[in-house]
């Protein structure tokens, strides 16, 4: 899908852009990856499990861009990628089509400034816009900073998965199933 590109303003005054990721972030998006999965435990993946090529992830990229039920955002701050945020149908069955699963990550020193909330109220208008009805997320249930944000935005826990993941160190995490009708 495209968008924008927009420019907003984080809680420090700084002009932040959200625009389509472009096959020209690809080498930013991996690199990204390896530092996000590096800095928090809350995403899905290990560092060294972030192994797709610059030409696997310009191939997601253009999916997107040419994609009329899907949306890969990106923020910049003086064109260096800060975070991305993103919507994709949770299946192409017709009785799935009222429903988009939605996806923020921003670089940590990023954080606390307002951008996810911002970028995350964008994505949700742009799904709505659309047609999806509902939009869904997963979060390790005790991130809590993100859990705020979410029901800032007015999602609602609706399960728990137990035992999620399991980390390296031998420890689990459970996962919980957020939703937000649009």
């Amino acid at each position: 899908m495209k968008f924008g590109p927009i420019e907003i303003k984080d809680k420090s005054n700084r002009t932040i852009v959200l625009r389509n990721a472009t096959p020209e972030d690809a080498e930013d998006l991996i690199t990204y990856l390896k530092v996000t999965t590096a800095e928090t435990p809350y995403l899905i993946r290990e560092p060294e499990e972030v192994v797709m090529t610059q030409e696997q992830e310009t191939a997601f990229i253009n999916n997107c861009l040419n994609s009329d039920r899907s949306l890969m955002l990106i923020a910049t701050l003086d064109g260096k990628h800060i975070g991305n945020c993103s919507f994709n149908p949770v299946g192409n069955y017709k009785r799935y089509q009222h429903r988009c699963e939605v996806a923020i990550a921003l670089y940590q020193e990023f954080c606390g400034y307002g951008i996810g909330k911002i970028m995350m109220e964008t994505v949700l208008k742009a799904a709505k816009e659309i047609g999806f009805e509902q939009a869904e997320l997963e979060v390790i249930s005790d991130n809590q900073n993100a859990i705020t944000l979410y029901e800032k935005l007015g999602f609602q826990k609706y399960g728990t998965f137990p035992d999620n993941m399991k980390y390296a160190d031998g420890h689990y995490a459970s996962a919980d199933w957020m939703m937000k009708k649009l």
